[in-house]
C-alpha cells in the first residue's frame, strides 16, 4: 500500500451477529468480496460467516488504519456493539447497494 492512499477498518458481522470480525484494507470492496467468496475458508470470517459490512470508517493514511483497527480489536464486545450501533442502528448491511 503507498504512504497517503485511502485505508479502510471495517466491522462484519454474521446473519445472527454473534459473531464481530474487525479489520483493515486499503479496497474494501474486493475485500468485502473476498469475505463473501471464501477465499481463504480457514480464515475467523470464513469459518463464522461473517459476511455482513455493519460499520467502517475511511482513513487517509494507512499506519492511522491499522492503529484503529488494534485499537477496535482490543476492546469489549460491548464497546463494539456501540460503536456499530451509534453509526448504523439496525445493523443494515452497509455494502448491500454497492456490491450487488
Amino acid at each position: 500500500m503507498r504512504r497517503g492512499a485511502f485505508a479502510a477498518v471495517y466491522i462484519l458481522t454474521n446473519e445472527r451477529r454473534t459473531v464481530l470480525y474487525t479489520g483493515v484494507t486499503a479496497d474494501l470492496a474486493r475485500r468485502l468480496w473476498e469475505h463473501r467468496t471464501h477465499c481463504d475458508p480457514k480464515s475467523f470470517a470464513s469459518r463464522y460467516h461473517c459476511t455482513r459490512l455493519v460499520f467502517y470508517e475511511v482513513a487517509t493514511d494507512i499506519r492511522a488504519a491499522i492503529t484503529r483497527e488494534k485499537q477496535i480489536k482490543n476492546w469489549h464486545r460491548a464497546w463494539k456493539i456501540r460503536l456499530v450501533e451509534s453509526a448504523n442502528p439496525d445493523w443494515l448491511d452497509l455494502s448491500a447497494r454497492w456490491m450487488k
